[in-house]
């Protein structure tokens, strides 16, 4: 495992992800699947769920039956337009390294990443920091890209790719993007204190041609036949998972008692605009967003 400060991160500050991935990207087809299948592995109630790599919180109002929702994602700027969109009622907004998240132990019931991992070099430290904040029995609902997907393993058929889909390893096909086999993922999920309760294989039709002549409805009707299924073959699958063992459960902790030091883990202290550890490190609050990055990173 690498230290935490040397896991290079992928930044999303200032990119144009939000209109040019999802409003202009023809992507319509996998926003209603990924929605549908959230409602369906998501409890029926909670009380605090963090979203982590929540974006500019395309899906954050999914998460509605949580009382409350925590949005973490290490760009400033995307949390910004997620707090126009969505207010303060029930959601918290938190710039931060995934790596490091700036919680005290157990104070999440829930959690998901989705669209995230596949920026993860460092899956084991990443799935260890979300097991900590989480209480036992959480929920965690994690997407993965899958490296055994069928265009993948056609094409090395074919000889047209020289990584195999069937090696358990990752493979990272462009720097900070990762596909993943099953396996790894059940592996690594375990190691870190968690047990996979169901496992839906998602965009079996994630094709551009298929997405020209199909309105996206239909595709998304086909996708979830095909999900029941249970053929792992499909470049994307979601998981939900339970965290294990008798770990601490700080639920309880409301507002600002949830938030930790994320470079020491020792508790913080409001000071106005700014959380304060115990070493007197401070963390600002910017347009009601808690801020844990350098301030060299915050703009």
């Amino acid at each position: 495992m690498a230290e935490r400060d040397s896991i290079p991160i992928c930044d999303y500050e200032g990119s144009d992800y939000r209109t040019r991935f999802w409003e202009s990207g023809g992507r319509n087809y996998e926003d209603i699947v990924e929605r549908q299948v959230l409602r369906r592995l998501l409890p029926a109630t909670g009380q605090r769920l963090l979203e982590i790599g929540a974006g500019f919180g395309r899906l954050s109002q999914e998460y509605r039956s949580y009382k409350q929702v925590v949005l973490l994602d290490y760009s400033f700027s995307q949390l910004q337009y997620a707090r126009q969109q969505l207010g303060d009622d029930g959601y918290l907004y938190v710039a931060a390294n995934a790596y490091k998240l700036p919680f005290r132990e157990g104070v999440f019931d829930g959690a998901t990443v989705i669209r995230v991992l596949h920026h993860m070099a460092d899956v084991s430290a990443f799935l260890q920091g979300v097991r900590r904040v989480m209480t036992p029995q959480g929920t965690f609902i994690l997407e993965y890209a899958n490296k055994r997907n069928l265009k993948a393993m056609l094409r090395y058929a074919l000889r047209r790719q020289t990584w195999s889909p069937y090696d358990l390893d990752p493979v990272e096909f462009v720097t900070l993007n990762f596909d993943f086999h099953p396996s790894y993922i059940a592996q690594q999920l375990n190691n870190a204190g968690f047990i996979t309760e169901k496992r839906i294989p998602v965009s079996f039709f994630r094709l551009g041609l298929l997405k020209r002549l199909i309105p996206a409805g239909i595709l998304a009707r086909m996708d979830s036949l095909m999900q029941r299924s249970g053929l792992m073959v499909s470049p994307s699958i979601f998981t939900r998972n339970q965290a294990t063992g008798e770990t601490v459960n700080q639920i309880e902790l409301d507002g600002d008692a949830i938030f930790a030091c994320p470079e020491t883990g020792s508790p913080l202290h409001r000071e106005g605009d700014a959380m304060v550890s115990e070493e007197g490190r401070r963390w600002l609050i910017r347009d009601g967003i808690y801020v844990f990055k350098d301030l060299e990173e915050e703009g």
